[in-house]
């Protein structure tokens, strides 16, 4: 069951991270060529990352959660 984890969170992650780059590219190219970006809702950019985010392992996982708190709560 563990190689089966493992294997899975590994396609999140590649999936993740092909999401960002396709996602993001459209994204840029639409906004920097003059057309509208009002198709591509919030939830479309949003989403890649939580591939990328549950493809990590747990550790990094908890570090990426403290990142936030910290961030939101204004320390470094």
């Amino acid at each position: 069951m563990h190689r089966l984890e493992t294997g899975i969170k590994r396609f999140m992650l590649v999936l993740g991270g092909l999401g960002v780059v396709v996602i993001y590219g459209g994204f840029f190219y639409l906004l920097f060529s003059g057309r509208s970006t009002a198709p591509i809702n919030w939830y479309y950019l949003l989403s890649p990352w939580l591939c990328v985010f549950f493809g990590l392992s747990k550790e990094q996982q908890h570090r990426v959660l403290q990142w936030f708190l910290n961030k939101f709560k204004g320390k470094k």
